[in-house]
């Protein structure tokens, strides 16, 4: 099973994904588990880099929408800084405006499937775009 860390300012688009994910038959095939920062110990205000080494550490992929590099600590910094051949990639939905519609929450899924599938390949990645 696949740990999925969704950043604190997604979750509801989250859990629109893994419905749609659910009722698509990905998750017999590849199941996975979404875990928020509640269920992480991790605070909200936690820098992109503490999250993104958080998510490293206990092999989890991260699901963001965060595109930026404004601070030190950004995601793309650390992404660009720390990631290595055997880092797990960041996943970031495309445009989250777009996952109330039901056609494009299932190429997010589909996508999700696809990339979990081959996830090994993937490693090293830095980041993948959903859909």
């Amino acid at each position: 099973m696949i740990t999925i860390l969704v950043d604190h300012n997604i979750e509801g688009q989250a859990v629109l994904l893994l419905g749609t994910y659910d009722a698509d038959g990905w998750s017999e095939l590849f199941p996975i588990r979404l875990i928020t920062f509640r269920d992480a110990g991790l605070s909200f205000d936690s820098s992109d880099r503490e999250v993104w080494r958080f998510a490293q550490s206990n092999e989890m992929l991260l699901l963001t929408d965060n595109r930026n590099m404004n601070k030190k600590d950004s995601l793309e910094l650390t992404i660009r800084h720390e990631s290595n051949a055997t880092s797990l990639p960041v996943l970031t939905i495309s445009n989250t405006d777009r996952m109330t519609e039901r056609e494009y929450r299932q190429r997010c899924a589909t996508r999700l499937a696809e990339i979990i599938n081959d996830l090994d390949n993937y490693k090293g990645a830095a980041r993948l775009f959903i859909p």
